[in-house]
């Protein structure tokens, strides 16, 4: 059904994407699925030390001595998927879809991938199109941005020969973007000796499924559920007041998702279990009250399962729940000079147990560097008061805005005349690999728009297919008035 959609050129490679598992870290068979691309077009292909692509197009004919334009994106996607849905992102493609009255394209219980297939979709049908008006052309395809933009990291000064950057990586039609927030990550680990499950103890495994999750940059200011924190407000009440001990506890898959689903096992006494029971059911039915309006599917359950042999020490299980809860989750600030739009933020985004340890993993974002720092520190702060190792990895540059580029002055003009209206110009809390590229291109004017995408890095994720349309036309105007 892709194949029927128009922009013909557009949807075909988009189905194509499809159905090349491709999430963040699987970069070989996507790197050489675009490098065969573009040689098969007869143009001049790179392929960098990281499995970046660089694939370059020729001038149209009297636009050779116009500066060169840069079509960016990035290969992989997230893998989120559905509890109860069976799908192997290392492996299967992805199911997609058109839905209600041929508005939207989604997948079956996983995420899309439109983010960024769309992009890169976009960008290999203008290399295809040899009736495009456009002045040097390169289309400039990234890996593993989802997981760390660690492709426009690795990316060498002096590959790319373009002036202007169109970042195809944004998710609301009419919207052009000029600047994004930076962010790092946090992990914070629990080492501990386990200790021996109490004769007499079952185990029962408590699971919060159906969060709606989300990007933890788009999504951040929706106010949606975050399973780990509803888990531990759970699991505070159950170890204060009904005997409960945490053997073991898993929650989140990715440190730019809002976290769908935790599940913890906790030991009781077994004359306790109906009591227990009775304190899920409450506490189910509390998250569905609080969160009514916002999500429509939390589940709350326990289960009997098999009684390991050891549990967390009572010590490192009663400071893992006290800085999990006090670890903020949320908007910190929105922007005083735009306050609809997020400034500073964390994503309480994993937990997992692994033999003798258990670590915490945050995504913090802010458009203010030394925002991000302040907030970076509280989260030390409640980690190490609770004798956790806490260590800072991939940190990264925001982009900060340039009102007065001149390709931003064309981009608005070329929107008016198209569409007869005025594009928005914004910043956007997520990030982007502009102010990474920025830093080894410093001349480079960056623009970031794209097609209208619902709920990036959640299985509720689909594209608006109008928009598909739009973002095409809108490309095809820029080069030519470029």
């Amino acid at each position: 059904m892709l194949n029927n959609l128009e922009p013909k050129g557009v949807w075909s490679n988009f189905h194509s994407l499809t159905q090349i598992p491709r999430p963040s870290g699987k970069k070989k068979e996507i790197s050489d699925f675009l490098a065969n691309y573009g040689r098969s077009l007869g143009l001049e292909t790179i392929v960098d030390q990281i499995g970046n692509v660089i694939i370059r197009k020729p001038a149209y004919p009297g636009y050779e001595n116009h500066p060169g334009v840069i079509l960016q994106g990035h290969m992989d996607m997230v893998p989120q998927k559905n509890s109860d849905v069976a799908f192997d992102f290392e492996k299967d493609p992805i199911r997609a879809y058109v839905e209600d009255n041929n508005e939207w394209v989604t997948a079956d219980g996983t995420t899309l991938g439109a983010d960024n297939g769309i992009g890169v979709a976009t960008a290999m049908a203008i290399l295809a199109d040899k009736n495009v008006v456009h002045p040097p052309l390169e289309a400039f395809f990234t890996v593993d941005e989802e997981t760390g933009m660690y492709g426009a990291f690795d990316l060498k000064g002096g590959l790319l020969q373009g002036k202007y950057l169109l970042n195809l990586d944004s998710e609301t039609e009419g919207e052009l973007y000029v600047g994004c927030a930076g962010g790092v990550d946090t992990e914070a680990t629990f080492d501990f000796q386990p200790v021996a499950v109490e004769e007499g103890d079952i185990a029962l495994k408590v699971n919060i499924t159906g969060c709606k999750g989300g990007h933890s940059g788009c999504d951040i200011h929706l106010q949606r559920a975050n399973a780990i924190k509803l888990l531990f407000r759970f699991l505070k009440d159950a170890v204060a007041n009904y005997e409960a001990r945490l053997a073991s506890v898993e929650g989140g898959s990715l440190r730019n998702a809002i976290p769908r689903e935790a599940s913890a096992i906790v030991t009781i006494p077994a004359e306790s279990k109906d009591e227990f029971m009775e304190l899920v059911d409450e506490y189910e039915d509390l998250f569905i009250r609080e969160y009514d309006g916002i999500e429509d599917n939390i589940h709350f359950f326990a289960e009997e399962v098999a009684c390991p042999q050891n549990e967390m020490p009572e010590d490192v299980q009663d400071f893992l729940i006290h800085a999990v809860t006090l670890c903020p989750h949320g908007v910190y600030r929105m922007i005083p000079e735009m306050p609809d739009i997020v400034e500073t933020s964390n994503n309480l985004a994993m937990i997992q147990t692994n033999g003798n340890k258990v670590s915490v993993f945050c995504l913090t974002r802010s458009s203010v560097e030394s925002r991000k720092e302040e907030l970076k520190q509280i989260i030390h702060s409640a980690f190490a008061l609770a004798g956790a190792d806490v260590q800072f990895s991939g940190a990264y540059p925001g982009w900060k805005p340039n009102f007065k580029s001149s390709l931003l002055a064309t981009m608005k003009e070329v929107y008016q005349k198209e569409f007869g209206n005025a594009p928005r110009v914004v910043t956007i809390h997520a990030g982007l690999e502009c102010g990474i590229i920025g830093r080894n291109y410093p001349g480079m004017e960056m623009i970031s728009f794209g097609p209208t995408i619902e709920h990036p890095h959640s299985p509720d994720e689909r594209v608006n297919i109008a928009t598909v349309q739009k973002l095409y036309h809108y490309t095809l105007a820029i080069l030519k008035a470029l």
